[in-house]
Formats: C-alpha cells, structure tokens, sequence
C-alpha cells in the first residue's frame, strides 16, 4: 500500500470513529504499530488530526480538551464559518461598541466587517493588530498572553474589561448543549468569556454546527444567554430554540 493511500485510510478511520489505536489501525492496514506511529506524526503536523497517547482523535474531538492552536484550526470548518461570519458582520452598525473574542471562527470576522466608524476591543493580540492594519477603531485587553489561542487572560484583562460596556459582541464556543451551556477548555479564558458576555448588551456565539451537543470542560454563560449563530448539520432537535439562527452556505 502506497503512503498516501495508507494516510488516506488511517484519516477516513479517525473521522468515522473519532478515536481509534495505534493497535487498531496496524490491524487494519496490515502493517507495523511503529509505521503507524510515524504516520501519525506526519498526520499531527498536517492538522489533519491530532496524535494522542495510544493513537488518533478528531481535532473536534481534541478542541474539547485542549485549546488547539490557530494552526491547528486552519481549514476546519472554514466554509461554514465564513457563512457564520457573514452574518455576524451584517449587525454591526456604525455607532456600535464591538467585543470581539479571541478564536479562529472571530478570526475569519475581521476580513468581513464594514468599514465604519464603530470601535472594537479584542483580547486578542494578532486579532487588534489585524483591525488596526484595516484601519478600524481598536482596543486590546491588557494580561498573561495565552500563546495557543493568541488570547490575553488574568486579571489584567478581568479589569480592563470592568471599566467596558459594549453595545455588540461575539464569542466562540468549543462546546454548546442546553445543559452544560456554552464551554471551553480552559479556566482563565472561561472568566475572560464570562465578564466580558456580561458587559455586553446583544450577545452572539459565532459557532459551526460541529460545535453543537458537545460539552467541553468550563462553563462560561448559559445556553440562553447569547444567540447562537450557527452553519452546518445542525442537529434537529437544536433548531426548535429561540435563540439559535442557521444560515446556509
């Protein structure tokens, strides 16, 4: 079996199972765990999923966890993100105050929003440097800077954020159930979500339909407390909430 063919296959195993073994996959392809292995090193540094201890997950499945770098992120899910961000650009007005999250779906945003005078504030470094380089009216969170999401979090940024009322704002979410509400991996980051959706008065979650009935680690708001634009198999059962709005490609 050819190398590309083999990648093909361990790529097609990971994304039906979501998680599958180094075992398993030898068996599968008929050849040695140690090939296995350096296949999924070459796999990992592709993003075409990530290299766990044992095997392989889904990156979908990882971001739960673990925060996944930008890189990480890149090409996943990018149609149905864009399609989520044309929307969101659509309501901002010129007078508006604008939060905008850290994250890759926010990231995809920038490029889309009008050139008006609104003012954004950001605790993201490469997302104020890109607004700035657009010319638009921006203000970056002090803190600790998180180097896998690019995000300011700690108190720096909590105080920053207590002296700031926003008109408009949009989040990501790793994970979105009725249940759990909407979460993500990480504690500080959870607390910069939460304080900064709190100073907020329209509250949007910009969030592809992978995203919806998984829980990840950290609450930061409620279901209810932001409407959930969202693109993608949107399971059923979430179409029927007031506050969820699908768009299509």
């Amino acid at each position: 079996m050819l190398t590309a063919e083999r990648h093909a296959r361990i790529v097609e195993m990971v994304r039906l199972r979501g998680t599958v073994t180094v075992p398993e996959l030898a068996a599968a392809l008929e050849t040695s765990e140690s090939t296995i292995r350096r296949d999924l090193d070459k796999l990992d540094q592709a993003h075409q999923l990530v290299k766990v201890h044992g095997g392989a997950t889904t990156r979908e499945s990882a971001h739960l966890t673990r925060d996944l770098t930008l890189g990480e992120r890149h090409g996943l899910h990018d149609e149905e993100k864009r399609a989520v961000c044309t929307r969101a650009a659509s309501l901002v007005q010129p007078d508006d105050f604008v939060y905008l999250d850290a994250g890759s779906t926010t990231e995809i945003l920038l490029d889309l929003l009008p050139p008006t005078r609104a003012g954004y504030v950001t605790d993201s470094v490469s997302h104020a440097i890109r607004l700035a380089a657009r010319g638009l009216s921006v203000m970056v969170l002090g803190g600790e800077l998180k180097s896998a999401t690019e995000a300011l979090v700690g108190p720096g940024a909590l105080d920053a954020l207590a002296r700031l009322h926003f008109t408009l704002g949009f989040w990501g979410s790793n994970g979105i159930t009725p249940e759990a509400g909407l979460t993500t991996p990480e504690p500080n980051e959870a607390m910069v979500k939460r304080e900064s959706m709190a100073r907020a008065t329209r509250r949007y979650v910009l969030a592809d339909a992978s995203k919806l009935g998984r829980t990840s680690l950290v609450t930061f708001a409620d279901f209810c407390d932001a409407t959930i634009v969202t693109c993608g198999d949107v399971p059923e059962e979430y179409r029927s909430f007031d506050n969820v709005t699908e768009v299509s490609l």
